[in-house]
């Protein structure tokens, strides 16, 4: 991922590796920071620390995710109901992440709710299913993944009309 990213930056921008528990920065060193889809992959009370930590004053955090409803209605869970079910235990809401920001130390924190309609072909649909393009596809037993890429096989239609519900949380940091 560095090395894509690497290529995709240029070079003038200076990139690190870390880990969002150990952000490989001084405090106080970024005015701004963006999470998106990663909150749920992180030891969340580790990781909002360290986001504050590496905040100015004032600094603001913005953190992207999903809402609850979100997996209602997502076309995967039509296939894999079970995707529904295990991303609803990972997927922190966006009440208790705006509690845990506060609790990590920010002086506030808000949601906006946005929905942002796409449509995707049934053959992108499969190839993405068959790549596991989502981290949840890859926590399926092997049984589980078979049952699902033969049902959407058989009853995905052509043309797929999809519907993201995100849940953008904002942090602002103490001014002092």
């Amino acid at each position: 991922m560095l090395a894509v990213a690497r290529t995709a930056a240029g070079k003038g921008v200076g990139l690190k590796r870390g880990r969002a528990e150990e952000l490989p920065f001084k405090d106080a060193w970024f005015e701004r920071a963006v999470m998106r889809l990663v909150v749920h992959l992180v030891d969340r009370d580790r990781a909002l620390a360290e986001l504050a930590r590496v905040l100015v004053p004032g600094g603001r955090a913005t953190i992207a995710t999903f809402t609850e409803g979100h997996f209602e209605w997502y076309w995967l869970t039509s296939v894999f109901p079970e995707v529904g079910e295990i991303d609803r235990k990972r997927f922190p809401t966006p009440a208790a992440l705006e509690a845990e920001l506060v609790g990590a130390g920010f002086a506030s924190a808000r949601t906006t709710t946005l929905r942002q309609g796409r449509s995707i072909t049934r053959a992108d649909a499969l190839d993405r299913i068959r790549g596991r393009y989502i981290s949840t596809l890859r926590l399926l037993d092997e049984d589980t993944y078979a049952a699902g890429l033969a049902r959407a096989e058989r009853e995905l239609p052509e043309e797929i009309d999809s519907v993201l519900e995100w849940a953008v949380v904002t942090a602002d940091a103490p001014a002092q």
